[in-house]
């Protein structure tokens, strides 16, 4: 029954005449029914490209690992609504369903993690690597280099077992590397992991600790970055998950992909809004604290304030993900026994935006960068080190779309096609006739 009524969603088909051409083109439908277009034959038949500038209309693969319905607010990874992995998950849980496709057993989920703690050292040669980086240079691009670098360390054939290897290589030495790239710029000797710990609380004491005394781990802390992981673990075809399966696309090796996907979530469109949200709060702060001011100036398109961490490419209702955090904001803040100026601007900015009809009328409601900026300066984090723990959260999710773009039987180079708008053809002049 499921593969008939399958067969006749792809019997629906879209006809497109152009200058007494003509096509039909199929149209897929996804498990929750979206439709798309099926336009592999358009160019052939008509001479037609699309053009999509930035891809917003363009359903580049099929997926089954995250669902995302912007207009109602959903996010669901391999089915489950974001919400309830965020109470009841962990970040390695939700990885190994990400990977998977299924909600690891207790056994399982025990030999995953035991697995990844094998491999959460880095070769002792790295600390060459990283003294060879100025003090200065932003963990993204240390983190990035230094996953491109892996790839120098295990150049075994590429076989199922030596993919799967190098899928626990990244999630065991993301957490050290990215301790590392934080303890390099700010010249402490780096921590080695410790595998008694769980995931979470071993970057946190590599992140934090010292050579010199115990580091106690504050589980509240450490359940705050575990959460917001699970909320970053995957997000569907962003741009670095698109970045990722591009470069994966020519084969190249997993590393190198993972580590272009880490520069194109540095980018402050990307992966580093949450630290333009800091920068915000800590610019209203600084002046007179007043929440209400700035709306009137952001509203103000003669002004060049901004509100940051408002409104989505995606989501034209509230995100999920900032639902979870907002209650979450409060709760770590409260536990840590921190009062906190900028989570109380934060506050007053929501109220407003959810009320004003400016706001509301362009759609314009908190997302997950919002309130992670937040927490992660409750936490301590270093403002630079924001994009950083995104980048822990997001790989499994880079991984798993990396997998199945490889394992898909279309599998092909990813290559967009232009319209071109430079000179027409034209003669070679020489030099010296160019005036």
């Amino acid at each position: 029954m499921a593969t008939q009524a399958m067969s006749e969603k792809l019997q629906q088909e879209v006809e497109i005449h152009f200058e007494g051409k003509s096509v039909k083109l199929p149209v897929h439908r996804g498990s929750e029914d979206e439709a798309g277009m099926d336009l592999a034959k358009l160019r052939s038949s008509t001479g037609l490209i699309t053009f999509d500038p930035g891809y917003g209309n363009t359903g580049a693969c099929k997926s089954a690992i995250t669902y995302i319905d912007g207009d109602q607010g959903i996010l669901r990874y391999r089915g489950y609504p974001i919400e309830e992995l965020a109470e009841k998950s962990t970040f390695l849980e939700v990885a190994w369903l990400l990977l998977q496709g299924e909600l690891p057993t207790k056994a399982e989920l025990a030999s995953f993690s035991a697995e990844i703690k094998q491999h959460t050292m880095l070769h002792e040669d790295f600390k060459r690597f990283f003294s060879a980086l100025p003090k200065d240079a932003h963990p993204m691009p240390v983190c990035a280099a230094t996953v491109g670098a892996l790839a120098t360390y295990y150049q075994d054939p590429e076989s199922e077992r030596q993919i799967h290897s190098s899928v626990i290589r990244l999630l065991a030495k993301m957490p050290t590397i990215a301790a590392c790239s934080y303890k390099h710029c700010i010249g402490q000797p780096f921590m080695y992991p410790r595998n008694e710990l769980d995931y979470t609380s071993n970057f946190v004491q590599m992140m934090f600790a010292t050579p010199c005394e115990d580091y106690p781990i504050d589980p509240a802390a450490a359940r705050a970055i575990d959460l917001l992981m699970i909320l970053h673990a995957d997000h569907e075809q962003n741009c670095s998950t698109s970045t990722v399966r591009l470069v994966g696309s020519s084969q190249a090796p997993l590393f190198a992909s993972i580590s272009a996907g880490i520069s194109a979530l540095w980018g402050s469109l990307h992966g580093g809004a949450n630290q333009k949200v800091i920068e915000m709060l800590e610019h209203i702060a600084r002046e007179d604290g007043s929440a209400d001011k700035y709306v009137a100036r952001a509203k103000d398109k003669n002004d060049t304030a901004r509100l940051m961490g408002f409104g989505h490419r995606i989501y034209k209702s509230y995100d999920p993900r900032a639902a979870v955090l907002k209650k979450t904001c409060a709760e770590v803040i409260g536990r840590l026994g921190k009062s906190s100026k900028l989570l109380e601007i934060a506050m007053r900015l929501e109220e407003i935006a959810l009320k004003d009809e400016y706001f509301v009328s362009r759609k314009l409601y908190p997302n997950v960068d919002f309130y992670s900026g937040v927490i992660f300066n409750a936490l301590g984090i270093p403002t630079n080190m924001f994009t950083v723990l995104f980048t822990m959260g997001r790989l499994p999710g880079w991984i798993a779309h990396w997998l199945e773009m490889r394992r898909d039987p279309d599998f092909r180079i990813g290559r967009p096609r232009q319209i071109y708008t430079g000179a027409t053809k034209r003669p070679y002049v020489a030099i010296e006739r160019r005036g």
